[in-house]
């Protein structure tokens, strides 16, 4: 039995007698499979940009109040950029801040108020406390007087009741007394953590009154600024960039064919005037725009004399140098797609038909995974014409 792997999932062959072919040797590529280092390339066009760049976005919408630097100039980190005026924003922030301070104000009231509420009920059990000692007392003396029959039986009886009477009470009173204490306890919680929001809420809100003086995150050149004073500017608008002065890197897009064997700290390399400067992948980029773009840096010191936007030609391993059994690359693919291949038998007369799995590739080989081992011979012609075949028959003598 044979195991055929197809395009997304997995098929069985079963022979049948009388499946063979004879073929002219002639017209047959036969290969060795090895083994040997495998790693595989791919060739990309890399355009020189800053090492860093930060784009300036307006964090929060408003008027151009004042420009601060002109376009070109070189910055420091922190410095003041623009400032906006958002007048809506400001009288929000007034409003914010008041509904948080009244906020505050209730919950002082209620935590009074509550706790008042506890110091009754704690002297209303006190009180409870008291009486039940009393009619404990009196219910104890009447039963000796009752046991001697000093007393009359309703006297008994009447003692006997108001104890059991306030012994009620306490049991009634101590448990409102613990159901309050539970409720005050949720009560006040549930008021803490609206103040604890709305001081969030305000304190973000006064995060967004600072973003309307726009800073420079990082220190560098600011290569452009759109701003006049007097225009508007929405929410997320670009203001500008700003260029780090320090480093180069390479800008690539990657066929889509490789997306899912692109990673970071990838390496590459770039030759540059006969010399060969090794990159590393440092950033993917999630969206997939005309392939997959990707950020290069050089591990060491790059060329001297770069210019952005300058175009360089690079040449992205794709693995890294390893031992693998190597199958010669070959026209029968087209038809088995790396799931079967002929090999032949030692003799080499006949080839038989065996599942193999192959993995990566480059122009001269595929790396083999499985159903082969090194020392084998492999048909690696086009298989048009006995694709369907399970066994070819090599004749020596035919042309």
């Amino acid at each position: 039995m044979l195991v055929l792997a197809g395009t997304g999932a997995a098929g069985i062959y079963w022979p049948r007698p009388g499946q063979r072919l004879q073929v002219a040797a002639s017209r047959l590529t036969i290969s060795p499979v090895t083994r040997g280092n495998f790693q595989e390339f791919t060739a990309i066009d890399g355009v020189v940009q800053p090492l860093r760049t930060v784009y300036l976005d307006a964090a929060e919408a408003g008027t151009v109040q004042e420009v601060l630097v002109e376009e070109g100039a070189t910055l420091t980190a922190g410095q003041p950029l623009l400032r906006l005026a958002n007048p809506d924003l400001q009288l929000e922030m007034v409003n914010r801040e008041t509904a948080v301070y009244d906020l505050m104000n209730n919950l002082r009231n209620t935590r009074n108020q509550l706790l008042q509420n506890r110091i009754l009920r704690q002297n209303q059990l006190a009180d409870i406390d008291f009486q039940l000692a009393e009619a404990r007392r009196v219910f104890d003396t009447n039963q000796v007087l009752y046991d001697q029959q000093v007393i009359a039986r309703q006297d008994y009886l009447q003692s006997q009741n108001a104890y059991h009477y306030q012994l009620r009470r306490q049991q009634l009173t101590q448990q409102t007394l613990r159901q309050d204490s539970v409720a005050m306890q949720q009560q006040l919680g549930t008021m803490q953590e609206s103040v604890q929001r709305m001081t969030s809420n305000l304190a973000l809100m006064r995060r967004k009154l600072d973003d309307l003086l726009l800073r420079a995150p990082v220190g560098g050149r600011l290569s452009s600024l759109a701003a006049e004073v007097g225009e508007a500017k929405t929410r997320g608008q670009r203001l500008g960039q700003i260029d780090a002065l320090a480093g180069v890197k390479l800008h690539a897009a990657v066929d889509e064919f490789y997306i899912a064997r692109i990673g970071t700290g990838q390496v590459g390399e770039v030759v540059v005037d006969g010399q060969a400067y090794a990159l590393r992948v440092t950033k993917i980029f999630a969206q997939v725009a005309k392939g997959l773009q990707i950020d290069l840096a050089f591990t060491g010191t790059p060329p001297a004399g770069l210019r952005r936007g300058q175009t360089l030609p690079i040449r992205l391993a794709m693995s890294a140098k390893a031992p693998a059994v190597l199958l010669p690359k070959g026209g029968f693919y087209q038809q088995t797609v790396g799931n079967w291949a002929f090999k032949l038998a030692a003799d080499g007369t006949r080839a038989q038909r065996v599942a193999i799995r192959l993995g990566r590739q480059n122009p001269d080989y595929y790396e083999v995974l499985a159903g082969l081992q090194p020392g084998d011979r492999v048909v690696t012609s086009s298989y048009e014409g006995y694709a369907d075949q399970q066994e070819l028959v090599l004749d020596n003598r035919q042309p």
